[in-house]
């Protein structure tokens, strides 16, 4: 028996922040519903010691084609969409009074050769799953100096109520760190999971491995559907957004590729929207009220669409703008921008088979 993974499910497998009923491996402050950071200005990104994201910079993070960089537009309607459509419909919608929000919390950060590093080890509770899901700790990890853990101005986090996500793009190694519930306390940095993706690899399906959690519990880089505010402002977010939905509005027990895991669902309706379903905005959708950053967006979510990664109540997931050169403000999106979006304004596309959640990871090669 995987004691430990059962223990730390109800924290990790479907958290979000703060309610560990809502949520995984993933959302920060979304939980809630409060706190939503709206993008502030600060210095500009760098890598070595500093940090961020730059323009262009991360557009294509990963070298090679994957589900979230897959173009969607032009697939046909799921036979299954207006059934998952209209039980989320029926559920009530998005998380936070079915608005689609936006939640700035997590950081992208940028590193290159020269960034100190520092030994992430376990905390005290305990590591990760008993089960291989994880890479191994002690990790030595490049942490820019002006970094930061999602939700906070250092790294600094109180892992007991937040996710505390910390996300680096290596650019030297072309490596992507993600951190889960992590946090310096003195010369310490600890993290609940380390997960190293290797940004040249061609991943098969089952992406790290099936069955294997993330920083994220749907099994994906977080960092690989975050929008940032400079590839917005360099007109194309070529990829697919991250979403998330509170955990009784996602069918239990069951997911779809992309994703490679499943968190703490509890909906027993069969039409309820699986972990990893693709939602696509669909060709109709009138852009013209929007600024033209968030018509940026708007574009994305009609070729790439978005998919469901985690649970929580703050739908979208855009990277801080703290360490970026363009700002939020500037491009015309705030947390409140697609609120009046609905889910009857998408179309389910690309579903597969759902893939029953047994949590027994089998790392792939």
């Amino acid at each position: 028996m995987r004691l430990i993974t059962l223990a730390l499910c109800a924290m990790w497998c479907g958290c979000s922040g703060s309610t560990a009923t809502d949520g995984g491996a993933g959302g920060g402050s979304a939980a809630t519903g409060g706190g939503v950071a709206t993008g502030g200005g600060g210095a500009t990104g760098g890598s070595g010691g500093g940090g961020g994201s730059t323009a262009g910079a991360l557009a294509g993070l990963f070298e090679k084609p994957h589900g979230w960089n897959k173009d969607v537009s032009a697939l046909p309607k799921s036979p299954r969409s207006d059934a998952i459509t209209g039980a989320l419909t029926s559920f009530g919608g998005w998380g936070n009074g079915n608005k689609l929000q936006i939640d700035f919390s997590i950081a992208l950060l940028t590193a290159d050769a020269s960034t100190p590093r520092r030994t992430i080890t376990a905390p005290a509770g305990g590591y990760c799953y008993d089960g291989p899901d994880c890479d191994a700790v002690p990790l030595q990890m490049p942490l820019p100096t002006n970094g930061n853990t999602e939700g906070s101005a250092d790294y600094t986090c109180d892992t007991a109520n937040e996710d505390c996500h910390v996300l680096v793009v290596e650019r030297s190694e072309k490596k992507l760190y993600e951190l889960y519930n992590a946090t310096e306390a003195g010369s310490n940095f600890t993290a609940l999971g380390a997960f190293v993706w290797d940004l040249t690899k061609q991943y098969g399906e089952v992406l790290r491995g099936d069955q294997c959690t993330s920083a994220d519990a749907a099994g994906l880089p977080i960092a690989a559907l975050l929008p940032t505010a400079d590839e917005v402002a360099a007109g194309e977010v070529p990829h697919a957004l991250r979403f998330i939905l509170p955990n009784a509005r996602m069918k239990r027990a069951v997911y779809v590729r992309p994703a490679t895991h499943a968190g703490g669902p509890s909906s027993s309706d069969p039409d309820a929207p699986p972990y990893g379903v693709r939602l696509r905005l669909k060709a109709s959708f009138d852009e013209t009220p929007y600024s033209a950053g968030a018509r940026v967006i708007l574009r994305a979510l009609k070729k790439y669409g978005m998919i469901l990664s985690d649970g929580g109540n703050i739908a979208l997931t855009f990277a801080d703008d703290r360490l970026t050169t363009a700002k939020w403000s500037a491009l015309g999106i705030t947390a409140q921008t697609f609120n009046s979006i609905g889910v009857g304004n998408f179309e389910v596309v690309d579903l597969g088979a759902e893939i029953p959640l047994t949590f027994d990871c089998v790392r792939a090669p």
